[in-house]
This record gives structure tokens, sequence and C-alpha cells, in this order.
């Protein structure tokens, strides 16, 4: 696990975003000042990122996402770990999730 997302650390959506879904595609557009990035106005999550995102609910610590997603895809749960973290990490970094 990357050394800023523990285990333990729960997150959730900014309120600095307004998320749609368009056509089948989840988009996510920035509000806020500061929020994503002056490269990007709109950004669509594929499928992994989308059921991530599901579960970012402000309740569910990172180890119990990455549980949960390992059971249901019956992955390893180092893998979903990683990927779990890497998105958070990119998540953070455009202050598109906060933590709770």
């Amino acid at each position: 696990m990357g050394p800023s997302i523990s285990r333990e650390a729960v997150y959730r959506p900014s309120d600095d975003l307004v998320v749609r879904e368009i056509d089948g595609q989840l988009i996510i557009v920035p509000i806020g000042a500061g929020i994503g990035d002056l490269e990007d106005e709109l950004y669509a999550l594929n499928d992994t990122a989308r059921v991530v995102w599901a579960k970012l609910d402000g309740a569910r610590t990172v180890g119990l996402v990455v549980d949960e997603l390992a059971r249901e895809y019956s992955a390893p749960a180092d893998e979903i770990d990683a990927d779990v973290v890497g998105l958070l990490e990119e998540l953070l970094k455009r202050r598109m999730v906060v933590s709770v």
C-alpha cells in the first residue's frame, strides 16, 4: 500500500464535482477551483474505476473496499489493493475525493 493511503482511511467524492451517467459512462465534471487540472475539464471513469468509485461512500475503509472487490471478483487482494490505491492516489492528486 502506498505511504499516503492507509487501509483504515475512508474517502468520499469531493463536493466540488458534478457526476452524471451519460450513455453508460460515468462523467465527472470538476466545478471547484483547483479541482482536476488545466488540461482536462471532464473525466470519464473506466468500468473498473466506476466500481471502486461507487464504493467510495464515506463509510467504507480502503481495506473494506479492497476486501469486497476481492470477494466479488474472485481476485487476489494484493492485485485489487494495488489498483484501488493507484486510483485513489490519482483521485486525491486531482482533489476529486476527500478523506473523511
